[in-house]
């Protein structure tokens, strides 16, 4: 069984949303065309409550960018986005949602950040991604959506770690690249770890 798991396309990470991720909206329409080829779908959802302490507005004298001690964990601070139950929370409007099997909301802690689908960035607490496609007898992964150089790279690292069989569609992803390199990092990353490069071209 064959899995392709949808990252974060939500309103917030497009053009004109509260964390916009440049073209991101250029794989909507992607993973429109993918889902019909993969035995299950599912959709990773950011999904934070106001007062998330990720938000750079929780921390006086910060700004965005930035990079704290959160719990313990390194933090960078972010703007306000995707906060439940919002239109910037919500998936954009052109993604066809008929397929998606399961939603799988992250990030839902004000205390902890959970760029992966799976767990939470301290590994702490797990979404309940690992276990569905256990249970659905799924062995192998395609990860795509935003962005490439967090949420998506974060799943697809912890996907290899659980011994599914991963690959990234590297078209079907855009980055935030903050600081100049960090897709390719990334992208690299991904790859020291076992993970696959494909294209939609080659799904299709």
């Amino acid at each position: 069984m064959k899995a392709l798991i949808l990252v974060d396309l939500q309103n917030d990470f497009m053009p004109g949303g509260a964390l916009a991720v440049a073209d991101g909206d250029q794989v909507v329409p992607i993973a429109n065309q993918l889902m019909p080829h993969f035995d299950l779908v599912v959709a990773t959802q950011d999904w934070h409550p106001a007062d998330h302490l990720s938000f750079a507005s929780q921390h006086a004298g910060c700004s965005v960018g930035e990079v704290i001690d959160l719990g313990g964990l390194e933090q960078v601070l972010w703007p306000d986005h995707c906060v439940q139950g919002t239109a910037g929370a919500a998936f954009h409007a052109n993604l066809n949602t008929d397929y998606i099997r399961r939603v799988f909301p992250k990030g839902t802690d004000r205390k902890i950040d959970s760029y992966s689908g799976f767990f939470d960035n301290g590994h702490r607490q797990a979404t309940g991604l690992a276990e569905f496609l256990r249970e659905h007898g799924v062995t192998e992964v395609a990860v795509m959506g935003l962005a490439t150089d967090y949420c998506v790279k974060f799943t697809a690292l912890d996907a290899a770690a659980l011994g599914l069989r991963t690959s990234l569609i590297e078209d079907g992803c855009r980055g935030v690249e903050l600081k100049p390199g960090d897709v390719s990092r990334a992208v690299q990353g991904m790859r020291d770890a076992g993970v696959s490069l494909v294209t939609a071209e080659q799904i299709l």
